[in-house]
Order: C-alpha cells, then sequence, then structure tokens
C-alpha cells in the first residue's frame, strides 16, 4: 500500500479577517502529494490547499470564504510552482527485476542443455 505525504509547497500569512473569529491572522498553505512504496516513489501534480486561522485555530473550508479572500488565495495559487511529476525506482525493484532476469536466463540455458544432450 502506498504511503501518501503532503510536501509543502508554499506557505503565507493573510491579513484577510477569519470568517468565524474576526481576526486578521490567516496561514495559506499548499501542498503537493507524494507517494511511496517499497519499488517506487511518485510525486503527483495533484495540489491541496489549506486556510487555517492562527487565532481560533479552524480550518476555514471554501464555502465561508469572502471575496477578499477568495481574491487572495487566486493570487499565490498562481504563484505556486510545483514540482513536475514523476517517477523515481527504488533499489529493491532494481534488484529484484535483476534476480527475475537471472532466473529466466539460467532456466532457458538449462532447457536448452537438455535438448542439446
Amino acid at each position: 500500500m502506498a504511503k501518501e505525504k503532503l510536501v509543502l509547497l508554499k506557505e503565507a500569512d493573510l491579513t484577510n479577517n477569519c470568517p468565524e473569529c474576526f481576526n486578521q491572522d490567516l496561514k495559506l498553505s499548499f501542498y503537493q502529494k507524494h507517494y511511496h512504496t517499497k519499488f517506487a516513489r511518485r510525486t503527483s501534480n495533484e495540489i491541496t490547499h489549506e486556510l487555517i486561522c492562527n487565532k481560533c485555530k479552524c480550518h476555514i473550508y471554501p464555502v465561508s470564504w469572502t471575496e477578499d479572500i477568495e481574491r487572495t488565495f487566486d493570487y499565490y495559487q498562481k504563484m505556486v510552482r510545483p514540482k513536475p511529476s514523476s517517477l523515481n525506482l527504488t533499489t529493491l525493484f532494481w534488484v529484484l527485476l535483476f534476480v527475475l532476469i537471472a532466473v529466466v536466463g539460467i532456466g532457458v540455458y538449462l532447457l536448452i542443455q537438455q535438448e542439446i544432450v
């Protein structure tokens, strides 16, 4: 099973009012998803975001955003540059692939030797 990890791309402090407590101390964070397995590491191009009030510690969901927060969010979203999606194979994958090729090669060699005799 793949382990999912969120890697921070950009974090910004906003001075917009919180819809819950009306404080002007918000934090906007953008994350990119990375998946890790024993055989490969994959970077996806999926970007997620999170908006949190630093005073009341509540998550502010897009349903309760004001127009000012939406404009600020659009500005910072344009500034985020995600890493390109990629797939990196681990050493374990390459070792198992080499062992599989060697076993198949030995099996073919033994079959050829039996036909000659």
